[in-house]
């Protein structure tokens, strides 16, 4: 998985950036997303607060406007912050870049799902808290590993067949583990989901240093309309990719698990990207889910990360 790298803005440019890169400030240090929310609250409105890396002790404030970032910045930057238990801030202003792919352009990474302008995307950022994470890692991590070629994978309720890209549903494997209960149960509760649903497969994917995911989209005649992919134990970027028609086809006529084997030679493409934080769920649904390749560059730049990434099988 991709490590994100927050830059700085070019000489000039620092005043036109809504992110702030806050060191000093986070969980690591005894300060929750929702509180660093309410201290910077009082320059301008707070789009979101998320992690920087994976230390706990660094973090990204986006405001909406560059001027509330900006005034942040003069009034905190090196001085005790009083909404803080007067913790002094280290600050600059940031940009989210992804390491740059050889013979590539970099994509403008996005921190919220809105701003991809992608239908059927939705990111909600801190779905379950540092506990509930650690808990699931432990109870994963006493599970019966799978291992492929580049990664280990826990397949529960039905087994993916790699081989066919398909789930046999004659051969199920029993009841989802009571370790992601309550998370189905926080899926079905919230208001933010577009509909309600009984998930019935979960694969948990674990991304060793240096590994990434080719550009593809999840098969059609295996799964239903909405995929969940809650990220764990560190952060990492996604691209998405809408190929224009003609540009690429796939090998098959069907465009089920369609996966680009050199994706750099097809040039009509669109592509977005935004970053994923430790403990955020992704929704892919709609024309998210159907039309646009998902995909996680692999790079020199490393961090690992565990996905649980659950869906509905298909009768």
């Amino acid at each position: 998985m991709v490590m994100p790298r927050f830059v700085r803005p070019k000489e000039g440019d620092s005043e036109s950036s809504p992110n702030l890169y806050v060191a000093n400030c986070g969980p690591a240090v005894g300060l929750q997303f929702d509180t660093i929310v309410s201290a910077f609250s009082s320059f301008g409105e707070v789009k979101g607060v998320y992690a920087a890396d994976e230390s706990g002790a660094r973090v990204i404030v986006s405001f909406l406007e560059p001027a509330s970032a900006h005034s942040a910045f003069i009034a905190l930057n090196g001085r005790p912050c009083p909404h803080l238990g007067g913790r002094s801030l280290h600050i600059r202003h940031s940009i989210l870049q992804p390491p740059s792919s050889r013979g590539m352009a970099s994509v403008p990474v996005s921190l919220n799902a809105s701003d991809l302008n992608i239908p059927g995307l939705y990111l909600f950022h801190d779905f379950i808290s540092a506990v509930e994470e650690e808990q699931l890692l432990q109870a994963v991590d006493t599970g019966s590993w799978i291992s492929l070629s580049k990664r280990r994978v826990q397949h529960y309720g039905y087994k993916f067949c790699y081989d066919t890209r398909n789930v046999d549903t004659k051969q199920h494997l029993g009841a989802l583990p009571s370790f992601v209960s309550f998370i189905l149960e926080r899926i079905s509760l919230s208001p933010d989901i577009p509909e309600k649903l009984d998930l019935d497969q979960l694969t948990v994917n674990e991304y060793p240093p240096g590994v990434g995911l080719s550009p593809h989209i999840d098969t059609h005649s295996a799964f239903e309309g909405l995929i969940f992919s809650l990220s764990l134990a560190g952060p990492c970027i996604m691209e998405f990719r809408r190929y224009t028609a003609g540009s690429w086809a796939p090998k098959t006529a069907s465009i089920s698990d369609t996966e680009v084997e050199n994706p750099n030679s097809c040039s009509e493409v669109s592509r977005k990207a935004i970053y994923l934080p430790p403990r955020s769920m992704l929704l892919l649904s709609g024309e998210a889910r159907c039309a646009w390749h998902h995909y996680i560059p692999h790079h020199k730049l490393y961090v690992q990360v565990l996905n649980v990434y659950g869906c509905i099988a298909k009768a």
